[in-house]
């Protein structure tokens, strides 16, 4: 008030209209108070402009044309769009953190069961660097005489390059066993959890000099869609209540990131069942990469935002991927007698059934449609359809490893 006061009595007014003066100004300070608080209410459905409304079904608590940064601290109070907004922040982390757990312990420990297989791919193997670095950790191993066996055979095989016969039946685990130190012997008494402590150790450090990983680029791809996609639909339902303009590009790019986690969804599978045919995962990696594409240049159509059209956005991502159920089978005519095709397989079909419940749920706006305005905070279809989407992409993530796994060991 000490402002006004200057203001008043620069003007020369007389004391009797400065004292006007004040409670002009108090009363206009207190209206601007008034009508921001009034501004930032939450409203009801048949308040907000056009652009913003989408269901019907859901009455109250919408923001309505707010400042950004109230917006951006709408983030911590309550209204209908709080679930949405952290159902897929919460997955964005979850997926973070995945991606980051992938890149730096998968592979890192290898069943010691799953090196019966080390015999296949021995000839892949760099022999002479395993030698110098078994010797290297266990320096006992010179005087086991399995290591003098295997040290024979890789100096009658290495010169030709021809298989290796005479490791063809080669018992990996059991000269794990022998090729352990005496004092790691059961003979002396060793507590069970450390011998195979050491067994474990020392299959670690084989592992990775006789399996070459494989690349792991459309794992990461496929992961880094499922980010994109679970950010880019957090920030849309958080950004959206700003401007039209805003809520043009935010659902755009919301529209973009659902096209890419069904897109690179398809390169683990399509990429690792047929990694040894090239042709066959170029066709299957293309064509959905192109369908992708045309899906996210359709979604930038102003027209394609009206809510009459909600069931066919739906249709449209559910089409693109149901069309994955071609190279699925693909695979399973291919494969049918390894238990990996079949135990990825499983995990598919639960992402498409975890999918598709998702787009039906979106799309029919169950249950909000039973009981408009019952649902407007918690349980309303879209929060129903982020719930799932995390689960079907985690349910992925889970085959994905599978696939890495099976490929590590068996290569082609």
């Amino acid at each position: 008030m000490g402002s006004v006061e200057q203001v008043c009595e620069d003007t020369n007014m007389t004391a009797e209209k400065i004292g006007h003066c004040k409670v002009s100004c108090s009363k206009e300070g207190k209206g601007k108070r008034l009508w921001k608080k009034v501004k930032y209410q939450l409203v009801e459905y048949h308040s907000l402009p056009g652009y913003l409304r989408d269901n019907e079904f859901i009455v109250g608590h919408y923001r309505s044309e707010w400042p950004m940064k109230q917006v951006l601290l709408s983030i911590f109070t309550i209204h209908n769009e709080t679930l949405n907004v952290w159902t897929h922040l919460i997955g964005f982390f979850i997926f973070l953190s995945l991606t980051i757990y992938t890149a730096m312990k998968v592979p890192k420990v290898v069943d010691l069961h799953s090196l019966q297989h080390i015999p296949d791919v021995l000839r892949k193997a760099d022999l002479h660097k395993l030698h110098s670095e078994l010797m290297t950790c266990l320096p006992s191993l010179p005087n086991m005489p399995d290591l003098h066996k295997l040290r024979k055979e890789l100096k009658t095989t290495l010169p030709s390059m021809d298989l290796l016969p005479s490791l063809s039946g080669w018992h990996v685990v059991e000269l794990l066993y022998n090729c352990l130190p005496e004092r790691f012997s059961i003979g002396n008494h060793t507590d069970v959890c450390v011998l195979q402590s050491v067994k474990e150790d020392v299959a670690n450090i084989i592992a990775p000099l006789m399996v070459r990983p494989i690349t792991r680029w459309p794992f990461f791809a496929f992961l880094g869609g499922a980010m994109f996609c679970l950010l880019a639909s957090s920030t849309c339902h958080l950004l959206s209540c700003h401007s039209e303009r805003i809520s043009y590009i935010m659902l755009r790019l919301d529209y973009a990131g659902i096209a890419a986690l069904i897109s690179t969804s398809f390169y683990p599978p399509v990429y690792y069942s047929f990694m040894c045919d090239p042709f066959f995962s170029n066709l299957y990696m293309g064509f959905i990469t192109v369908l992708g594409v045309a899906t996210i240049l359709f979604s930038l159509l102003p027209v394609f935002q009206n809510p009459e059209f909600r069931s066919i956005r739906a249709s449209l991502f559910f089409g693109m991927g149901v069309s994955g159920i071609a190279p699925i089978l693909h695979k399973l005519i291919l494969f049918w007698h390894q238990p990996e095709a079949l135990h990825t397989t499983g995990y598919e079909v639960l992402m498409g059934f975890l999918y598709g419940i998702g787009a039906l749920v979106y799309a029919t706006r169950i249950p909000e449609r039973w009981m408009p305005g019952k649902f407007d905070i918690a349980g309303h279809s879209h929060q129903l359809f982020h719930i799932l989407v995390v689960a079907g992409a985690y349910t992925h993530y889970r085959a994905g490893l599978v696939y890495l796994k099976w490929r590590d060991l068996n290569g082609c």
